[in-house]
């Protein structure tokens, strides 16, 4: 079964710091292309974040480009999200999704709370 938990997400001051990350299991995390995406309170899901395989290929919103990094260990089957420069329409539960840009799974877990405010 693919499990994918994400956490590191919280209360955050704009212009703040957090590094979110995804713990997979249940499917060969090296060989799927990984994906951030998150949802803003009364919105959809907007993506966020995509990383090749090996991670050298990765491609960004325009809205968190030079701001977010996204990385990955596969050895330790995890995902990650640095968000640097945090803004309040950062605002969103965050979910972590198994594919790239166009070809992610709708995710299913809980994802992680991120709230930027003053």
């Amino acid at each position: 079964e693919v499990q994918l938990e994400e956490s590191g997400g919280g209360s955050v001051q704009p212009g703040g710091s957090l590094k979110l990350s995804c713990a997979a299991s249940g499917f060969a995390f090296s060989s799927y292309a990984m994906t951030w995406v998150r949802q803003p309170p009364g919105k959809g899901l907007e993506w966020v974040s995509s990383t090749s395989l090996g991670g050298i290929r990765t491609s960004y919103a325009d809205s968190v480009k030079g701001r977010f990094t996204i990385s990955r260990d596969n050895a330790k089957n995890t995902l990650y999200l640095q968000m640097n420069s945090l803004k309040p329409e950062d605002t969103a539960v965050y979910y972590c999704s198994r594919g790239g840009r166009y070809d992610y799974t709708v995710p299913k877990g809980q994802g992680t709370q991120v709230t930027v405010s003053s």
